[in-house]
Formats: structure tokens, sequence, C-alpha cells
């Protein structure tokens, strides 16, 4: 129970950068492009990415995921590394710079914070169990 409210935090903030970012990316907006072209990446790339980002909240947020969030968290990754080091690549700015390493640590304290329940291979509670046996299609009368 300790470790619920600081998992809720850093992965409400999580989804809070990656809701922004995907929508950044997604409008294609003159930041998003600015960012890309700098790194010397191609513009069509901004819609991928904006839509694996905001997918990765659904993933991260729905709590019947646990296989699917372990690979959002993957995704969410391998996303910040690629920013990272392609922002040292091209020696951007130290803000630049800076802010996939803050992205990156907010989403590991996520992940390492997370409750034994949201980890793949982890049984469900006796009362989730038993919520997911009974649940039934309603049947016509």
């Amino acid at each position: 129970m300790a470790r619920s409210t600081p998992y809720r935090l850093f992965t409400a903030a999580l989804a809070a950068w990656l809701l922004a970012g995907g929508l950044f990316d997604v409008s294609r907006s003159p930041g998003a492009l600015a960012i890309l072209r700098t790194l010397g990446y191609p513009a069509y790339l901004c819609p991928v990415l904006g839509v694996a980002k905001l997918l990765a909240i659904a993933a991260l947020l729905y709590p019947r995921s646990r296989l699917l969030r372990e690979w959002a968290y993957a995704g969410v990754t391998f996303d910040g590394l690629g920013a990272l080091i392609s922002h040292l690549a091209v020696r951007d700015g130290l803000v630049s710079t800076c802010a996939p390493a803050v992205f990156l640590v907010v989403a590991a304290l996520s992940y390492v914070l997370r409750p034994g329940i949201c980890r793949p291979g982890a049984q469900p509670s006796a009362a989730t169990a038993a919520l997911e046996k009974d649940v039934k299609p309603a049947q016509a009368g």
C-alpha cells in the first residue's frame, strides 16, 4: 500500500507527459516539427510517435493489461532513450537534452513502484478473480 500513492503520482505524471507529447506530435505542431528537423528526422515520424504515445497511455492506465503495460513501458523507454541520445548526438541545448532524461526518470519510477498486481504473471486477488469469474453477458428474458 505504501507504493500505491507514489506509483499513481508518477504514472499520472507519465500519462500527462505522454498526452501532451502525443497531441503535440499528432497535430504536427511547428514545435514538434522543429524538434524533429533539429534531430535530423523526417516530418512523417511526427504522427507515428504521437499515436504511439497516445496508445501507451491507454496501455498504462487500463487495469487489466499487465503484458500490454510492460510493452508500453518498453516503448516509452525506447522513445526516451532515443530522444536523449539524439539530443546528445546533435549537441542540442541543455534543457532539450535534459527533458528526455527527466522523462526516463519519471517512467522508471512509475515502473519500479507499480504494485504487484500490475506485474506480468501476478495472480489476481481473490476478489478480482471472483468478479472476473462472475461477469457474464446479460441474458434476454
